[in-house]
């Protein structure tokens, strides 16, 4: 996909995201956005490693509302916040996170309101090598300062 389509997705995907917004509800500052998204981020490279631990996925947990879903549709549609601690869980457990992703690149990122569209690249390391990945955007939505809802569009 080009980016400016990308791009143009990204945008779209906000602008819904304000028209849909409901009244009354907390502005989560750009700022406090743009810390939690690189939280985020760090917190997930840090379970990706092979000695990772079970407290380092409880600590991804802590940013997210009591509320929070994961919707990815390519990978099986929505999920709940136990939903994905347990996926967490069952991949550090069964060996799925082996090191292997050295990196998260955030290329490209949107703010608006109570929102941020995101393209990145996970960088993994194959054959003693860097391979930067496929582009992916997501989209995070935010309350009472912290995430509520992922979307995936990969």
């Amino acid at each position: 996909m080009k980016l400016k389509h990308i791009l143009f997705f990204m945008v779209w995907c906000i602008g819904t995201h304000l028209i849909t917004a409901q009244q009354g509800e907390t502005i989560v500052p750009g700022e406090r956005i743009t810390n939690l998204l690189e939280q985020y981020y760090q917190m997930n490279l840090k379970v990706f490693q092979a000695d990772s631990t079970p407290e380092d996925i409880d600590n991804i947990f802590e940013l997210f509302t009591d509320d929070f879903t994961y919707v990815h549709p390519n990978y099986g549609g929505v999920y709940t916040r136990e939903d994905l601690f347990n996926g967490y869980v069952r991949n550090q457990k069964n060996g799925g996170y082996d090191g292997s992703v050295v990196n998260i690149k955030v290329e490209n990122k949107i703010l608006g309101l109570n929102a941020v569209a995101v393209s990145k690249r996970f960088m993994t390391k194959e054959a003693g090598k860097i391979v930067q990945g496929e582009a992916q955007m997501a989209l995070f939505e935010f309350r009472d300062g912290k995430i509520y809802r992922i979307t995936e569009f990969w």
